[in-house]
């Protein structure tokens, strides 16, 4: 029996996204969201979600461009950090000791240090309440070249990503291949 928890944001796994933006000046900002993903598959394109009183709001909204980069597990203090700190008060990068890196694709910085980063150009804007939505269509994917396999495809296990429980406010890893999507729900047709 399923017992009714009534309107919260649960939803799991949770991504761990930290974005960089950068703001008037062009100094770098990195600030992780819990609420994003992907929303899109032609074109491809991500969603991260905002208040309006953050730093990184006022950094979208200025230069239409953010990248999405994904922390590994080795990460999650500094991946807490830039979810608990503001850049207004903080060079955030260099406290935690990574290295922005300009993106040639879009006017926005990414994080070095991360295995996989999503560069992305703001396509539409939605006011939702709390959050504004932005949605940006990827116009660059860069992993590094350990996590990928040996066919060249991206292995989550090698990026070691993290997860956000809502609920119990917790970071969780631990990614690991369970099944071939699109293959194994086969077994269930019938013939």
């Amino acid at each position: 029996m399923k017992r009714s928890l009534g309107p919260k944001t649960v939803l799991y796994p949770t991504p761990v996204l930290v974005v960089g933006t950068y703001d008037a000046e062009g100094r770098p900002n990195v600030s992780t969201a819990a609420w994003g993903g992907i929303c899109c598959s032609r074109p491809p394109c991500v969603t991260v979600s905002f208040r309006a009183a953050t730093l990184a709001h006022g950094n979208i909204t200025l230069k239409k461009a953010f990248t999405v980069n994904v922390p590994a597990e080795r990460h999650v203090r500094e991946a807490d950090y830039f979810g608990v700190e503001s850049g207004r008060d903080a060079d955030k990068l260099e406290v935690a000791g990574l290295t922005p890196v300009r993106s040639v694709s879009v006017d926005a910085p990414y994080v070095d240090e991360f295995p996989l980063v999503l560069e992305c150009r703001v396509v539409q804007v939605h006011e939702l309440g709390l959050h504004t939505q932005f949605i940006g269509e990827i116009v660059d994917v860069k992993v590094e070249e350990g996590c990928l396999d040996e066919t060249g495809t991206i292995d989550a296990g090698r990026i070691a990503p993290l997860f956000y429980a809502p609920v119990d406010c917790h970071y969780y890893g631990g990614a690991k291949r369970v099944a071939k999507a699109f293959s194994v729900g086969r077994e269930l047709k019938p013939e």
